[in-house]
């Protein structure tokens, strides 16, 4: 088996890992688990140490609970975003973009919108890859709702936000997450589709080539640990500092904002609190891994559940740089009926879990 660089089309390796190899990155895999294991559950007593014994600071006052804080969930968040990454670029190795399209591509509409929704919580998706995906996806004969579907679940229904919710909140918010995220996903999709808006889309995508694919080429688990290593450097590497920046804006809030504050502007009872997370969520441009430790912080302080999803989509699935990015395949109209489809979905998770919890 040739290595990567020695491969002349730059296709993953064939065959079968051989077993001394793999045999070894087993026992490198199961020291790694054992460190990042002793890490994670020693996080909360190193916190404590190097704020109160180390720097000295008072218990209870605002700026120790705000240190303590951020220097408990700032490793906590990253060792978390460290193991999932690692497990989802393996993940992605069974679930490339061309294989995607060629999963969607026949299927019938109402089924295809559930697919693709499914399908988007586990394939690549960044903004800068939407303009790519949706012209191999258009090209392929994949229908247009169910393309949104895709384009709406893969941002939205974000694997590492998905973890991170468990981690911090439990099964039962993850899954309140996933459900609401899949379901404004596929009803958008579905409503797009209906209405036939086509037309809508740049001519010149449809004059391309539909890609197609030599043959099938065997990924052996080698490659898939290797993905696994690369996933972690490319995106923990490029999202850090999103993270210590959303860790030290909700260290801001629990130690400075005080009891019950965000209570009165984004809980339940104040109607206009849900609209309002979202139009104050669009413009921000951050990820999951960033805008989870503020919505910890938010729900630490009184604010609704339902509001706090409402902002954390529209944060997620609605921002500006996509929609820039869109109108390069897609016209003004059509890009307009997206974000308002979306953003009506996401008005209607806040308000339901508002109602409901």
């Amino acid at each position: 088996m040739h290595p990567i660089s020695e491969n002349p089309r730059g296709e993953p390796p064939t065959g079968t890992a051989s077993f001394p190899l793999l045999t070894r990155h087993f026992w490198f895999g199961l020291a790694g688990l054992s460190v990042w294991w002793l890490a994670y559950h020693n996080l909360a007593s190193g916190a404590a140490w190097l704020v109160y014994s180390l720097m000295g600071l008072d218990k209870g006052s605002r700026l120790a609970s705000a240190v303590e804080f951020f220097a408990y969930e700032s490793p906590k968040v990253l060792l978390l975003l460290v193991l999932i990454v690692f497990g989802v670029g393996i993940l992605r190795t069974f679930f490339t973009p061309e294989r995607t399209r060629q999963i969607l591509s026949g299927r019938r509409e109402s089924a295809g919108n559930v697919l693709a929704a499914l399908l988007g919580v586990v394939t690549p998706f960044c903004s800068c890859s939407a303009v790519p995906l949706f012209i191999g996806f258009v090209t392929s004969g994949v229908p247009l709702g169910v393309t949104f579907s895709f384009l709406v679940s893969a941002p939205m229904v974000n694997e590492v936000a998905l973890v991170l919710l468990f981690g911090l909140f439990g099964w039962k918010v993850a899954a309140l997450y996933v459900v609401s995220g899949l379901t404004v996903a596929i009803i958008s999709g579905w409503v797009i589709g209906r209405l036939r808006m086509e037309k809508q889309v740049e001519p010149w995508v449809y004059e391309i080539p539909a890609a197609t694919t030599a043959g099938q080429v065997r990924i052996d688990w080698n490659y898939r640990l290797k993905m696994g290593g690369e996933a972690v450097k490319d995106i923990v590497g490029r999202v850090w500092i999103y993270v210590l920046a959303g860790v030290a804006v909700g260290a801001g809030i629990h130690g400075y904002v005080p009891e019950n504050f965000m209570a009165s502007i984004m809980g339940k009872d104040r109607w206009w609190s849900v609209p309002l997370a979202v139009v104050l969520g669009v413009p921000m441009y951050s990820n999951a891994a960033g805008i989870i430790p503020v919505v910890q912080s938010l729900l630490g302080k009184g604010a609704a559940l339902g509001t706090v999803l409402a902002f954390m989509m529209s944060v997620i699935a609605l921002s500006l740089p996509e929609a820039v990015i869109l109108r390069k395949v897609l016209k003004p109209r059509l890009i307009a009926v997206f974000l308002g489809i979306v953003a009506t979905g996401i008005l209607g998770v806040g308000y339901l879990f508002n109602f409901l919890l």
